[in-house]
């Protein structure tokens, strides 16, 4: 069965909602019924962002891809400065002794 943003705020709304209360959900107060409320409405908003991330990627297929040359530039960034900074931590601290008197 294929999910659509329709199908899935038709099972949201049927789940939360109770039918002898209304829309305010399965037996809750004021409150409660507010938070039901949010909460469905954070489902259906991220259901709906996931069916549209999902369509894009299936529209453009190549999209976030990388190229081996900036993996290599970056992988070379990287090791260049954690090998700066090893560098200058090896020095101070065998000069330790001779900069605490400066």
């Amino acid at each position: 069965m294929k999910h659509t943003a329709a199908r899935t705020r038709r099972a949201v709304l049927r789940a939360t909602t109770h039918p002898h209360t209304g829309s305010r959900g399965p037996g809750r107060g004021g409150r409660g019924a507010r938070a039901w409320a949010r909460a469905n409405r954070a489902v259906l908003h991220l259901t709906t962002r996931v069916q549209e991330g999902l369509q894009e990627a299936a529209r453009r297929p190549d999209r976030g891809d990388i190229s081996t040359t900036t993996v290599i530039i970056w992988v070379a960034a990287v090791t260049g400065a954690v090998l700066i900074a090893g560098t200058i931590a090896v020095v101070i601290a065998k000069y330790n002794d001779q900069l605490s008197g400066l």
